[in-house]
């Protein structure tokens, strides 16, 4: 394939904040009064009005909405500053699992499970999904999900099956669970925050609809693996896989045969503990960003403590995998700053609202039902563009969010439309790094994995829609 064209998110942020800074003078000025309900600043229906773009005070003080040189420059540090709780939360996160990644306990349990299940192929599958569904919806797993793909694939095309069903075992439930967000920080957490909503709200309907998704593609993964089994012709990778069939075997690796030791049954009932702590603390003392952050923390050190008593690693090793976990995440981290900065562009520029008002104007008269569906059209559409998760919150949540107010949609609700249009589009855009690397080391053309999969995507887009609608009728969602 062709290097993509498509820029870089940097560049594709920077420009939007150009387009921002330009539209300030275009679009006519203009505020909402607010209030305060529960805990939320929301705007009031019905109370927009225009403000001139320059005015002056008693003082002779001149006041110029419309934003140029300046106010572009100085976007990215202003939104920095706007964000930086947010900031800090997604640095403390990548750093701590930087640490649970480090104990290996993630790779460990996995592969004890796969030997547990050694000589049960029909089991192999919806466990191992459920594991990687839970892992998705849990911390978003995603490039934790590479050195399972030199696993999985040969397992499955040592047992009869093709090269696509171990892909999905691996791709298909990790991004189905994280398209199904319940506890997610990376993508839903952060939503919610930038939203005023607590982390974690919403668990109980957010785990119903987990449950669906992963039922689905787990009955999917299953009738297409016994399909192909029973006739390997039926595969879109049957040619190819004449050729992966001798490289995978015969590179399949010593993944599956790493030891599950005590220590990484520690890990994982340390991580179990302080999700369900977390859940509780959200739910019971409304826990807000500091006390999440907090909770990871302890995780996180609980990990090390445990990996360095275990001797797999010194205190030196433990220290640089949170660093490195942090550097991991700093790109999302610069990418929820910009976005930002659109917004302050904008909101310096006093053209929010205004879009805000146009917006419920067109969009009042129609069903709520079709609002959500389009709601999560256009996250879709963003995700191609911008196929970070935390950054796309960041740039799509602040107007989102003050939109569902005005037409009377929940919070929880737009908060859904957003991480299923950015979980379901990162299934297969070309734009996401994950991805593609997978279908890389799988060996499968990204062409004819989309148009192999294209079609099971937009059944799950239907049932996103239907859970938005059934959403809209629960007050918590």
């Amino acid at each position: 394939m062709k290097k993509s064209r498509i820029p870089h998110t940097y560049i594709l942020i920077f420009s939007i904040i150009v387009f921002m800074a330009i539209l300030t003078w275009i679009i006519p000025s203009g505020q909402f009064n607010t209030e305060e309900k529960a805990g939320k600043t929301v705007p009031i229906a019905g109370t927009y009005q225009n403000i001139n773009k320059v005015t002056t005070d008693k003082d002779g003080k001149v006041t110029d909405v419309r934003q140029g040189v300046k106010g572009i420059l100085m976007a990215p540090i202003r939104g920095g500053k706007a964000a930086a709780e947010v900031l800090v939360f997604v640095l403390i996160i990548g750093g701590s699992f930087g640490i649970i990644s480090k104990s290996g306990a993630i790779e460990a349990g996995l592969a004890k499970t796969v030997r547990t299940l050694e000589g049960k192929d029909l089991l192999i599958i919806p466990v191992a999904m459920i594991l990687f569904g839970l892992g998705g919806t849990t911390f978003g797993m995603c490039e934790e999900t590479i050195p399972f793909y030199m696993v999985f694939i040969p397992l499955m095309m040592s047992l009869g099956y093709d090269s696509i069903t171990g892909f999905m075992t691996v791709s298909l439930a990790a991004a189905a669970g994280t398209a199904a967000s319940t506890t997610n920080p990376f993508s839903v957490g952060i939503a919610q925050g930038i939203a005023e909503l607590a982390p974690g709200s919403g668990v109980s309907f957010r785990w119903i609809q987990w449950v669906i998704f992963m039922a689905f593609v787990i009955t999917f993964v299953m009738w297409y693996a016994h399909r192909v089994k029973k006739n390997p012709e039926k595969s879109p990778m049957f040619q190819l896989d004449k050729e992966n069939k001798a490289y995978f075997l015969g590179n399949a690796g010593d993944a599956d045969k790493k030891e599950f030791k005590w220590n990484h049954a520690l890990v994982l009932l340390g991580f179990a503990f302080g999700i369900m702590l977390m859940i509780y603390g959200v739910k019971k003392w409304e826990w807000y960003i500091e006390e999440i952050s907090m909770i990871f923390f302890g995780i996180a050190l609980f990990a090390a403590i445990i990996t360095m008593i275990a001797k797999e690693a010194g205190q030196k090793e433990i220290a640089d995998s949170f660093v490195q976990g942090c550097k991991d995440l700093t790109s999302a981290a610069v990418v929820i700053g910009l976005a930002r900065g659109i917004l302050v562009v904008a909101q310096d520029g006093k053209i929010i609202d205004t879009i805000l008002n146009t917006l419920a104007n067109t969009l009042s008269g129609l069903p709520k039902g079709i609002f959500t569906s389009l709601m999560l059209l256009v996250q879709n559409a963003i995700a191609f563009l911008v196929p970070s998760s935390s950054g796309q919150a960041a740039l799509t949540i602040p107007v989102m969010a003050p939109l569902g107010d005005l037409v009377n949609v929940n919070r929880q609700v737009v908060v859904t439309a957003y991480q299923y249009g950015t979980g379901l589009s990162n299934m297969i855009t070309p734009t996401s790094g994950t991805l593609m690397a997978a279908l890389g080391i799988a060996r499968i053309p990204w062409n004819k994995y989309v148009k192999f999969i294209l079609p099971l995507v937009a059944v799950l887009w239907v049932i996103a829609a239907i859970f938005l609608i059934v959403g809209l009728g629960i007050s918590a969602v």
